[in-house]
């Protein structure tokens, strides 16, 4: 008896790192001491030392049941995209420029060309946040997982001078309410999405006239990541009061964690177009509207308040990176919350 025959194979996981390593390369920053296989990655903070406050901020995530779609329709390099969005948007949310990130791969059996897919997509994560891929692990836990299945979770640090972060604290009646919109359902609620939709290749490879894809396409669609866009926000000079990454729980859980007491955010359900997922997802599964905005993006996947003087300069950078950017609401006195109308 032997490692290997016990379900593990070493050699495999030697595999896997040597073929991931072009993609982890292609993550690098200067800050970056170490080198993919050591036991720890360093990362040097001297470019921020001008700083007043130099503040760390951090999140830690997974792509959850969103994964079981991957694996129906065996495709793997999408996920890492999703994983590390989960994280860096977090970070950003808060001000923070993402700096590195660490993934977390554990698996039935070791497929190196899989594993290597997978962190492909990490490290195209990576590089739409312009954070590195310093480090990671993969777990080979036969036994625990199926052979043909997998976890994957991601950690994410980054830092911002703290007189920048975003708390919210300064929100007041009549700021307006910004939205970016999402690229689809992003990472959240898919336990109900594999309720709702027949979770068979043959369904998920259907195309769907008013997707303008098939399915699966549409569910597998990778998270979006708004650093840019945020960055891009504070390089045209304006303050983000409060700002909300609208996750699992929707806007009813997500939109008042940015808000002071006193403070309440009204969305008008009216100002932009719902996307053509949630639609079909809400027809074929019979949900409740309500039940729809408290449990997904509805597609908006980042909310910012901001002064009304700085509705046009926000929208205007946003639009120039890309991004669809929406006046959906403002702020008024009351009780913290939300109100959809």
């Amino acid at each position: 008896m032997d490692y290997k025959k016990a379900g593990v194979d070493i050699e495999a996981g030697y595999k896997s790192v040597e073929l991931m390593k072009k993609y982890v390369q292609g993550t690098m920053r200067p800050e970056v001491l170490t080198n993919l296989g050591g036991f720890s990655g360093a990362f040097s903070l001297k470019k921020f030392m001008s700083m007043e406050n130099p503040t760390l901020v951090s999140g830690t995530d997974g792509v959850g049941t969103k994964l079981k779609i991957a694996f129906l329709m065996d495709k793997h390099d999408t996920v890492g995209i999703d994983c590390v969005a989960m994280c860096v948007n977090d970070i950003a949310c808060a001000g923070g420029e993402p700096l590195f990130f660490l993934d977390y791969i554990a698996c039935g059996k070791n497929y190196p060309e899989k594993i290597a897919s997978i962190v492909s997509g990490v490290a195209e994560g990576c590089k739409q946040s312009e954070a590195a891929l310093i480090g990671g692990e993969t777990a080979e836990m036969p036994g625990f997982y199926p052979v043909d299945e997998y976890d994957l979770a991601g950690f994410a640090v980054g830092i911002v001078d703290e007189k920048d972060l975003i708390t919210g604290k300064d929100i007041k009646a009549g700021d307006v309410l910004v939205g970016i919109a999402s690229s689809g359902i992003h990472s959240n609620g898919y336990s109900l999405v594999r309720k709702v939709f027949p979770m068979e290749k043959e369904a998920l490879g259907e195309y769907k006239e008013e997707l303008g894809k098939t399915l699966g396409e549409a569910l597998l669609t990778p998270t979006k990541i708004y650093v840019k866009a945020l960055k891009a926000v504070k390089e045209a000079g304006v303050t983000i009061k409060g700002c909300s990454h609208i996750t699992g729980g929707g806007f009813y859980e997500n939109i008042p964690r940015m808000l002071p007491e006193g403070a309440r955010a009204v969305v008008e359900k009216d100002s932009y177009e719902v996307p053509a997922i949630f639609r079909l997802l809400q027809k074929e599964g019979d949900i409740a509207e309500e039940m729809m905005y408290n449990t997904y993006n509805m597609g908006i996947g980042m909310m910012l308040a901001l002064d009304a003087a700085d509705v046009d300069a926000a929208v205007k950078a946003l639009e120039s990176v890309g991004e669809n950017a929406y006046v959906v609401g403002h702020i008024e006195d009351g009780e913290k919350g939300v109100t959809l109308c």
